[in-house]
């Protein structure tokens, strides 16, 4: 080990690993959001299925949740955490290029595999965990290999302190192996199928235990971890209260494992289960906000900059959204609530000011701020792209949710009316004909979303374009001198 406070030049970082991730975050980014779209438009005009099963709702459904939450998401998150692990510890990657290539390809295969057997129909038919066992194995050896790359990293540090983002992207790569464990433990039949170890209510039991800590340590923890890093240093601030961060990790890893029973209320789940499960969503509440509060005071003196910095822009628009969706989880979690919303795109609605909202927002602007330093550029190529794709993810995002807040309270309120007689004043199909305009204005605001996806892609393009165009004329330049000599 590296004797403590001695730094490491930044030319030998392994910054080649995640130039490489980035670049498939934006990829999958653009096929996953675009998939969403798509089958978006099919609920609102089922004739774009054209009758085909490969592309009805139900097979492309589970793609667009894949390459958007593994794809992008999980790229996203690979590229981060190698590169904060590295800058905060001062050291190399651990295990050398080798390993670090394994974790890229591996991964990489096993979200290709799953969007090209799910149109088959091979799937578990488990929520975010669709993935077939051949598959499943895979990415449980691509995960030791990062937990174990993640830790003799961080053991190898060359500073005795280990900054607090490494704390929470810990955290989530330990949970994510422990869920994806336990939730896949299955047998065999092909090489195609397996039957869960699990039946009846404790299969719907270990599935959200397993979906919502999904959420609560994949889609959450992990990127506080990159909140944690990348908004100080853009703002220029030290975070506000680290002590409060401290807690703020604790209190969530804690909490977080017990509410994944909220999505069962009203199911053969046993009424203590999904109320120590409703209770805890409550408590939830107090970390999740603790949280907020410190991204967005981290920002104190330094407000101006919304005014200059779209890139601050993309950062205070996460913490946000991630305040908002983090009181409305609890709020949906109370059973009388959970009457009205369970069952309805009020859910979807939810789940993507999570997902677009805090997830992709924040995922936007740690990669502006980090992208231009993997190529050694002072800035990305065009910064009024940058709030091209700003304003284009922002109203994509409120006319998303609105439209889906608005299509699942009132399917709600339809399927739970009474006429005079104690009769259902609504059919069923009275609800889908009400939901027409929501959906149709929901595909609307997901194409402004993927709009801007696209508008980030180019972007990065010409940002590493222009790098080898800058890499190339010092080269030119050199042998000019050379010949001159």
């Amino acid at each position: 080990m590296a004797q403590t406070g001695v730094a490491v030049s930044t030319e030998q970082y392994n910054y080649d690993i995640i130039k490489k991730f980035s670049i498939m975050a934006v990829f999958w980014g653009v096929c996953g959001m675009s998939t969403g779209v798509y089958i978006a438009s099919e609920l609102a005009w089922p004739f774009l299925n054209f009758d085909t099963a490969q592309i009805t709702f139900g097979r492309l459904r589970p793609v667009h949740t894949t390459l958007v939450i593994f794809g992008f998401g999980g790229n996203a998150l690979f590229a981060t955490s190698y590169y904060v692990v590295q800058r905060t510890c001062q050291t190399r990657l651990a295990g050398g290029n080798g390993l670090a290539m394994f974790t890229l390809i591996g991964w990489n295969i096993a979200i290709l595999a799953g969007a090209l057997t799910y149109p088959m129909g091979i799937t578990q038919s488990r929520e975010y965990a669709e993935f077939e066992w051949p598959i499943d194995l895979l990415i449980a050896a691509v995960w030791m290999v990062y937990l174990w790359i993640y830790t003799m990293t961080l053991r190898n540090r060359t500073q005795a302190h280990i900054y607090v983002a490494n704390w929470f992207y810990l955290g989530f790569i330990l949970a994510t192996a422990l869920l994806h464990t336990f939730n896949n433990l299955a047998m065999p039949v092909s090489l195609t199928k397996s039957y869960s170890l699990f039946a009846g209510v404790q299969d719907a039991m270990t599935q959200w235990w397993y979906g919502h800590n999904a959420v609560g340590f994949f889609l959450t923890a992990a990127f506080l971890g990159m909140m944690y890093y990348f908004v100080p240093k853009q703002a220029g601030r030290p975070v506000y209260s680290y002590r409060l961060s401290v807690l703020h990790f604790w209190a969530l890893s804690f909490m977080y494992m017990w509410v994944g029973g909220h999505h069962l209320h009203w199911t053969s789940l046993p009424d203590w289960t999904s109320s120590l499960a409703a209770s805890f969503s409550i408590i939830l509440l107090i970390p999740s906000w603790g949280g907020m509060i410190n991204g967005i005071m981290t920002l104190s003196g330094a407000w101006d900059k919304l005014r200059s910095d779209p890139i601050m822009m993309f950062m205070i628009t996460a913490l946000s959204f991630y305040g908002m969706s983090t009181f409305e989880g609890p709020m949906m979690a109370l059973k009388s609530v959970n009457a009205l919303s369970h069952y309805t795109d009020w859910t979807v609605g939810h789940v993507h000011s999570g997902a677009l909202g805090w997830v992709a927002m924040i995922s936007f602007g740690s990669f502006y701020h980090m992208i231009p330093r993997l190529y050694g550029m002072k800035k990305m190529y065009s910064e009024k792209l940058i709030y091209v794709h700003f304003f284009l993810a922002t109203i994509g995002v409120v006319v998303y949710i609105t439209a889906l807040w608005v299509s699942g309270i009132g399917q709600g309120l339809m399927l739970r009316a009474f006429d005079e007689y104690g009769n259902l004043a609504y059919t069923f199909i009275e609800s889908v004909s009400f939901m027409h305009l929501p959906l149709a204005t929901r595909a609307l605001g997901g194409a402004f979303f993927v709009t801007g996806m696209i508008t980030m892609a180019y972007n990065v393009y010409k940002t590493i374009q222009m790098a080898k165009d800058v890499d190339q004329a010092g080269v030119n330049n050199i042998a000019s001198k050379m010949a001159k000599a």
